[in-house]
């Protein structure tokens, strides 16, 4: 599917109910970005010019970013290796320390081994379970922007047009559903540990949909994104300037190529049936790893093992080169041990049945996709918001959740109940 988005630097501005919205001097890029991350949480949308992109496997093309625009925003083009991201990362985070107060500071940091950090991220809205960190919408625009920076130069120019995609699905869900759940569009950011490319240190970042654990360490050379959940409500969805924009496109696009290649025998071995699963290991909480079920990477060709890295790659490959190659080179080093299994539609058709759910299980990682059987509360007249229209997708390392740093403990957050993925005041929460 071709995804029209809308051009680079977008502006990220303060909400205000009787006030048009602020521009930024030096507006962000967030290279083909969806709804305007400005706005989110808002209710406020702020212009931009189109231009016309394609998704290619793997990731959403985006506009190229250039020197000037760059300079503009504070941050430097993507970076190709770990110890330059990691570099950029800890300096954009340094420069948005500098923004805050002594007691915002002190909200957004906490220790290392902050056990926080593995129980404060979810699918669900930031009313069901309780985040760490800042919420961007109680910050000026100058700490918004260099909240936003952080991100920035954490992720890819790919990867960060993704993640404001997803950002922009949750706007559009709160301006134009039938959800009453008045918290989407909230997004936090926080700090496990001291900032810096000389030690370990975490950037947690998320909301609704999306929960970003990236943990980075100068010193070893090495930056996981292990747990991190992506997700999509609607997964295509149109924004102002009437751009239709599937943020989640590649992991579709990925997934159906790599299951297309398999012959009558393996997908056979692969397929477990017309029901479409819930994720069996919900984001911010604990999780068993089941494998040894489906297709093994031993009984692929060295093409389809290619095709499913590529499929992996949506999830490891968030920032830059050299550290999607590295994460992949493990992965491949134990992908004859790791298991494939897939439910629910066998034709990449958006407008026939229920979704899909695949899972991918070895020694070195856990992935699981899952279309949600429902809209949760957040119908919108014309749209899919459930099924094939309702990802989540969860990213784990069962060796190197959180760099090995901290334990995964199991999550309550203010749902009274467990997970992230599961319980809630009166049962499951409105848009999940």
């Amino acid at each position: 599917m071709t995804t029209s988005l809308p051009s680079p630097r977008r502006t990220w501005t303060r909400f205000a109910a009787s006030i048009a919205a602020l521009a930024l001097a030096g507006s962000l890029a967030a290279c083909g970005t969806t709804a305007d991350p400005s706005t989110i949480g808002t209710g406020t949308t702020t212009s931009a010019t189109s231009s016309a992109t394609s998704t290619s496997s793997g990731s959403t093309a985006a506009s190229s970013t250039t020197s000037a625009d760059t300079a503009a925003a504070g941050t430097t083009a993507d970076a190709t290796t770990t110890a330059r991201t990691v570099t950029d990362t800890a300096a954009a985070a340094q420069a948005f320390l500098a923004t805050l107060t002594a007691e915002q500071q002190e909200q957004v940091l906490y220790s290392y081994d902050d056990a926080t950090r593995t129980t404060s991220w979810s699918n669900f809205p930031v009313t069901f379970v309780e985040r760490a960190g800042l919420n961007l919408t109680d910050l000026s625009e100058e700490q918004q922007a260099a909240a936003l920076d952080v991100l920035e130069a954490l992720l890819s120019e790919d990867a960060y047009t993704e993640v404001t995609g997803i950002m922009g699905g949750d706007q559009f869900l709160l301006e134009n559903s039938s959800s009453t759940e008045d918290s989407l569009g909230q997004y936090y950011i926080a700090f496990f540990g001291d900032p810096s490319d000389t030690g370990a240190w975490e950037v947690q970042f998320g909301g609704h949909h999306l929960g970003i654990n990236a943990t980075l360490d100068g010193t070893a050379g090495t930056i996981t994104f292990a747990p991190t959940h992506l997700g999509s409500q609607p997964a295509v969805y149109t924004d102002e300037d009437g751009n239709e924009v599937q943020p989640l496109a590649g992991m579709y696009e990925t997934a159906f190529a790599f299951y297309d290649s398999l012959d009558a025998d393996q997908q056979a071995a692969l397929y477990q049936g017309e029901e479409v699963s819930n994720l069996t290991c919900a984001p911010g909480d604990t999780c068993d790893f089941p494998t040894g079920t489906g297709i093994a990477g031993a009984d692929l060709t060295d093409a389809q093992k290619q095709l499913l890295l590529d499929v992996i790659e949506n999830w490891v490959g968030l920032a830059d080169e050299q550290t999607t190659a590295d994460a992949l080179a493990e992965i491949e080093a134990t992908l004859d041990e790791t298991y494939v299994t897939w439910s629910g539609a066998t034709v990449y058709d958006m407008t026939q049945g229920e979704g899909i759910y695949f899972q991918i299980s070895g020694p070195d990682v856990f992935i699981e996709f899952s279309n949600q059987q429902g809209s949760a509360g957040a119908d919108v007249t014309g749209y899919t918001t459930g099924g094939w229209g309702h990802i989540h997708t969860i990213y784990r390392d069962p060796t190197n959740d959180y760099a090995g740093s901290v334990t995964q403990e199991a999550s309550t957050g203010m749902t009274g109940g467990p997970g992230g993925g599961t319980g809630g005041p009166g049962g499951t929460p409105p848009n999940g």
